[in-house]
């Protein structure tokens, strides 16, 4: 079986629609969290949605690899969600639902790519989805931070770096002004578990 003419095919175009339509919510909620002053945050969401670029490039060059001739047109059904809004908390929370149900797609993409017979396209939805996955758990950690007003106040002694002015700040809870620069709060870089850390 060709590519083509494969449900594979249509399942590589449907996730690039899907990743070309998470990254500009991504970029909504990254300009709400800037607007609001969470400029840290604004910053992760920005590096989730340039790799969703990237899922979406590689997949672009999948659908490509299809065809010598130009492609006009692949229908495709498929919906997708409009669910953000201006409610930074909750969008946190929408983020990491999206990225669940595209790491269940994936899942189910690479087992009809299997089927198929390309197992190298199986490959590309797996490792997507494993990313997903990753960034699910890291919107619901930032979620819980936001909701549980912990994203600067910890329970021990942390570091706080100011990324304006490269000033250091040892303690439970971030300044609300840099004392150095007087940037706000919302600059002060997020601390992340480790496992999370998608950069």
């Amino acid at each position: 079986m060709k590519l083509k003419d494969s449900q594979t095919y249509l399942n590589l175009a449907r996730a690039y629609t899907s990743e070309c339509s998470a990254r500009t919510r991504y970029e909504f909620v990254e300009y709400g969290l800037r607007y609001n002053g969470y400029e840290a945050l604004a910053q992760i969401v920005d590096t989730i949605a340039y790799q969703e670029f990237n899922h979406a490039r590689m997949l672009y060059t999948q659908i490509q690899s299809a065809s010598n001739s130009q492609i006009e047109n692949i229908d495709i059904e498929a919906g997708f969600p409009f669910k953000e809004k201006w409610d930074m908390e909750e969008n946190l929370r929408l983020l990491a639902e999206d990225e669940k149900l595209e790491a269940e797609a994936y899942e189910e993409f690479a087992a009809v790519a299997e089927q198929e017979g390309f197992k190298e396209v199986a490959q590309l939805f797996r490792m997507i989805g494993a990313v997903e996955e990753r960034h699910k758990n890291l919107f619901l950690n930032l979620h819980e931070q936001f909701k549980d007003k912990t994203l600067y106040k910890k329970n021990k002694k942390t570091m706080w770096i100011c990324p304006n002015c490269g000033h250091v700040y040892f303690g439970e809870e971030a300044w609300d002004k840099c004392p150095l620069c007087q940037a706000k709060q919302g600059v002060c870089q997020v601390k992340l578990p480790e496992e999370l850390i998608c950069w």
